[in-house]
C-alpha cells in the first residue's frame, strides 16, 4: 500500500504549527513538521504527533449517543436532533430563553466552526452564556476595550524584531504563545539573544522559558501589580518616558503620574518580592532599549488584579514608545481584518448580571465562575437546560466540586464533543463531530494575533465518514431546531439546506477575497484561499506594521492610559498594601500561594488519553522549594495533602529550587477518575483536580475572570490511607 503525505496544521493549540501527515490507507504512520510552513518553518512540539492517535482513538465517539439509565447508547442523527429540539424548545417555552445556558470551550476557537458557535449563541437569546475565556483571557480583553476601544485589540509582541523581551506570567517555550501566535517560541527567544537583545522572565517559577532567558526575576505570586507600579514610578520620576509618543497617542498622562507618585521601588519591593534595585534596573533598561516589549499572559490573567496588571503592561509599553512600534507591541493585518470592524460591536458591559448581582456581563457573557450557582439556585432565571461545545468545565473551572451535581439536576443537557469526559458524562445526548484530520479549513481567528501576517490552508487528510458531521454542521442543525420558524416540519429541511451553502470555509473564502490583500481589492494578483490551498505551507504576508490609529475604537481616537475605574482600583491596591493587607500577604492559617503550571505534552484536560503523551513520570505533582519541604519534614516523591479554604487533594510532592519559596505549583486538567468517564487511558492515570482547591468567588475585580493564582493553601504529609476523595470537595472550616 503506497504512502501519501498531506500538508496541514496541528490544531491542538494556538500555534497551529504546519505538519506533514503521512498515511497508508486508513492509518496515520507519521507526523512531522512542515519546513515549507510560512509561520512554523518545520517546528512542531510533541502535541502535534498526537493528532494521529486522537483520530484513531477507540474511545472517541463516532456516532451520537443518548443516555439510557447509567450508560450511553447510539442514536441516529435525525432522531437526536429531533429530541434535542423538542426538549430545548419546551424548556424555552416554559421558562424563557435564559433558562437555556451555553458553554463554549477553547477548542471551539481552533477552527472556523466558531462562527456557528457564535450564531447559535445569538439564536438562543440567553443571558446565560459562558466560555473558557473567563478563566483564561478576560482581563486582556477588558483592558483592550477600555484602552483601545475594542476587546479584539489585544496587542501581540513583535518578537522577531525586538531588542528586549520581558515576559510576565507566561511560558511560551511550552505554550508557543497565546494571544501572540508564535510557533517555535523557544527558537524565537533564542534569536532575541542571538542578535544582541536581552530576555527577562518575571515568574515565581523558573519555567522552561526562564531557563532560556538572560535573567529570571522570581516575583511573589500576585506581586506583579506592585512591581509594575514601581517600574512606572521610576520611568516617570527619572524622565525616561517618550513624551512625543505619549502626546501623539494617549490621554490620561497627568492622572497616571499622580497615581504612582508614591509607589517607589522601596515601598513596593516587599509586596512584589523583588528588591528595589532590580525594579529600578528593569525600568531603566526597558526605557533604554532601542525597542522593548512587556508580554503578559494567563499567569497574571488568573489573579484578582488581572485587569490592573495587563493595563500596566500596556501602559509601560506605551509610555516608553513601544506601542504600535516595530519591536514592541503591535497589531497584525490578517487576511480577514476582523479587528478593523470589531470596534463597532457593543461589549454589553453590565447590560445584565448574574442573579446575585455580583458579576456584570462582558461581551454578552457571564463569568464561568457562577455557572454551578446559576444552575443550582432556584428561582426566576434559573438555568434548566445546557448546551456545551468542546469544553470540560467540570474539570477545568473552579466550581467547588458542584458542577457535576448541577448538570445532573438539569431538565436536559446536550453536549457537542468527541468524548465522554468529566462534563459530558452528565449529558442526555452527546453529538460527536468528525476528527480534525477529516476537515478542511482556514482559521480566521489566530492570524489576528500572529507575530507575522499569513494565510494558511488546512487540508483534509481523510474523507469523513458518510454519516459524519463537522462541528459547524452540528451547530447549524441545533440552530434550525431552535430558531422560531413556522411549519417546522417542512421548513427545517429547507433551512438546513440553506446553511449547507454557507460553510465556514466558504465564508472564509469570501472574507479573504474582500480582505486587505484580497482579489476584490487587488485584482488577479490578490490573495485567495485557492492560492493558499495550492501553496506548500501557506502564504507569507509580511511582518507586522504600525496601524493602531486606523484600529482605535475610542471616541477621541486616543489610547486611554488612565480609565478612572482603573485608577480607583489601583489606589485601593496601594492603600491596602500600606496597611499591611497586600495581595501577597498570607491568609490566616494558610502559608503557601498556589499557582498553576503547564506541560509540553498536555493541553488543559486534553491529550491525557493518548499513551505517548502521558508515558513516563507523574506530571500532576505539587512543586515545592526545598526550604519549604524541609520546614514541613517532607521529602521528594511522597504523597502530600494540599488544603485550601475550599477543599483538599492528594498529589505527589516534587521538590525543586525551580520555584520560589512560599509557593507551590500544581497543573490543572487532571483527575480523570470520575465514574462514567470514557477516557480509558486517562481514567487509569494518577492525578487530582486542582480546581477543587479554588474558590470560584475569587475573581479579577473587573472582568470576573477566575483568580486561580490567588489561592492560599497548606501542605502536609498525606495519611497512609488517603482520607481525601480526590474527585469530591472536602469541606474545610475556615
Amino acid at each position: 500500500m503506497s504512502a501519501t503525505t498531506i500538508a496541514r496544521q496541528c490544531t491542538l493549540c494556538e500555534a497551529h504549527c504546519g505538519i506533514l501527515v503521512t498515511v497508508e490507507g486508513p492509518q496515520v504512520t507519521r507526523i512531522e513538521g512542515n519546513p515549507a510552513d510560512v509561520l512554523s518553518q518545520g517546528y512542531i512540539c510533541p502535541k502535534a504527533t498526537a493528532m494521529g492517535a486522537l483520530h484513531h482513538d477507540p474511545d472517541r465517539l463516532r456516532t451520537p449517543v443518548r443516555r439510557v439509565g447509567d450508560r450511553f447508547e447510539p442514536i441516529g442523527w435525525d432522531a437526536a436532533f429531533g429530541e434535542i429540539g423538542q426538549r430545548l424548545r419546551a424548556v424555552r417555552s416554559t421558562y424563557g430563553p435564559s433558562a437555556i445556558g451555553m458553554y463554549l470551550g477553547n477548542p471551539a476557537a481552533h477552527s472556523s466552526s466558531v462562527i456557528y458557535g457564535a450564531l447559535l449563541r445569538a439564536v438562543l437569546l440567553t443571558r446565560n452564556f459562558f466560555s473558557a475565556s473567563s478563566i483564561d483571557q478576560f482581563p486582556q480583553e477588558f483592558v483592550a476595550w477600555r484602552m483601545f476601544g475594542s476587546n479584539v485589540l489585544m496587542p501581540v509582541i513583535d518578537i522577531d524584531r525586538t531588542d528586549r523581551l520581558v515576559i510576565l506570567g507566561a511560558n511560551p517555550a511550552v505554550s508557543n504563545g497565546s494571544i501572540t501566535t508564535m510557533p517555535n517560541a523557544k527558537q524565537r527567544i533564542k534569536d532575541v539573544r542571538g542578535r544582541g537583545g536581552k530576555v527577562v522572565v518575571i515568574d515565581p517559577r523558573r519555567t522552561e522559558t526562564a531557563r532560556l532567558a538572560d535573567q529570571h526575576v522570581a516575583v511573589s505570586p500576585g506581586g506583579d501589580v506592585y512591581l509594575l507600579l514601581a517600574m512606572l514610578h521610576v520611568l516617570i520620576a527619572e524622565n525616561l518616558c517618550d513624551d512625543d509618543a505619549i502626546r501623539a497617542q494617549c490621554t490620561g498622562w497627568e492622572q497616571l503620574r499622580a497615581l504612582v507618585a508614591e509607589a517607589t521601588p522601596e515601598q513596593m519591593a516587599p509586596h512584589a518580592g523583588v528588591d528595589a534595585d532590580t525594579i529600578r534596573m528593569l525600568a531603566r533598561e526597558h526605557a533604554a532599549a532601542s525597542s522593548a516589549v512587556l508580554y503578559a499572559r494567563i499567569g497574571v490573567c488568573q489573579q484578582v488584579t488581572g485587569t490592573l496588571t495587563h493595563w500596566l503592561v500596556n501602559t509601560i509599553n506605551a509610555v516608553t514608545g513601544n506601542l504600535d512600534r516595530v519591536g514592541g507591541q503591535m497589531f497584525a493585518t490578517p487576511p480577514i481584518d476582523a479587528a478593523r470592524f470589531a470596534k463597532y460591536l457593543p461589549m454589553g458591559y453590565g447590560a445584565w448580571t448574574d442573579r446575585s448581582g455580583t458579576y456584570k456581563s462582558f461581551r454578552t457573557e457571564l463569568p464561568v465562575a457562577v455557572l454551578a450557582d446559576e444552575i443550582l439556585t432556584e428561582g426566576d432565571g434559573q438555568i434548566r437546560a445546557m448546551i456545551t461545545y468542546a469544553g470540560n468545565p467540570a474539570l477545568s473551572t473552579p466550581q467547588r466540586g458542584r458542577l457535576g451535581a448541577a448538570l445532573d439536576s438539569l431538565d436536559f443537557y446536550v453536549a457537542v464533543d468527541m468524548y465522554v469526559n468529566e462534563t459530558t458524562r452528565h449529558a442526555d445526548i452527546i453529538l460527536p463531530p468528525i476528527s480534525p484530520l477529516e476537515r478542511e479549513d482556514v482559521n480566521i481567528l489566530f492570524p489576528v494575533f500572529s507575530v507575522r501576517n499569513n494565510l494558511r490552508y488546512d487540508a483534509r487528510v481523510f474523507d469523513p465518514p458518510a454519516d459524519g458531521l463537522e462541528d459547524w454542521q452540528i451547530l447549524a442543525r441545533l440552530i434550525t431546531e431552535l430558531v422560531p420558524i413556522p411549519a417546522r416540519r417542512f421548513t427545517t429541511r429547507a433551512l438546513n439546506t440553506l446553511f449547507e451553502q454557507f460553510s465556514p470555509l466558504r465564508l472564509a473564502t469570501a472574507g479573504v477575497a474582500a480582505g486587505p490583500y484580497g482579489v476584490l481589492r487587488r485584482g488577479r494578483r490578490g490573495l485567495s484561499v485557492a492560492k493558499a490551498r495550492a501553496s506548500a505551507g501557506g502564504i507569507d504576508l509580511g511582518p507586522l506594521k504600525p496601524r493602531l490609529r486606523a484600529l482605535l475604537g475610542t471616541k477621541d481616537r486616543k489610547v486611554h492610559l488612565a480609565p478612572e475605574d482603573f485608577l480607583a482600583a489601583a489606589r485601593i491596591v496601594l492603600d491596602d498594601a500600606r496597611t499591611g493587607n497586600a495581595i501577597t500577604t498570607p491568609a490566616d492559617g494558610y502559608d503557601l500561594k498556589l499557582i498553576g503550571r503547564r506541560h509540553l505534552r498536555s493541553n488543559n484536560s486534553w491529550l491525557h488519553n493518548v499513551p505517548a503523551m502521558v508515558k513516563g513520570r507523574d506530571r500532576c505533582t505539587a512543586l515545592m522549594h526545598p526550604t519549604d519541604a524541609a520546614a514541613r519534614g517532607l521529602t521528594d516523591g511522597e504523597p502530600v495533602t494540599v488544603t485550601s479554604p475550599i477543599g483538599a487533594i492528594v498529589v505527589p510532592l516534587e521538590v525543586s529550587d525551580d520555584i520560589r519559596a512560599g509557593t507551590i505549583a500544581i497543573p490543572h486538567g487532571w483527575g480523570h477518575q470520575e465514574p462514567g468517564v470514557g477516557w480509558s487511558v486517562a481514567a487509569a492515570l494518577p492525578g487530582a483536580n486542582v480546581n477543587l482547591l479554588h474558590d470560584p468567588s475569587l475573581t479579577d475585580t473587573f472582568s470576573g475572570n477566575a483568580a486561580v493564582n490567588n489561592t492560599w493553601v497548606t501542605v502536609t504529609r498525606a495519611a497512609a490511607e488517603p482520607a481525601v476523595d480526590q474527585n469530591a470537595t472536602t469541606a474545610v472550616p475556615g
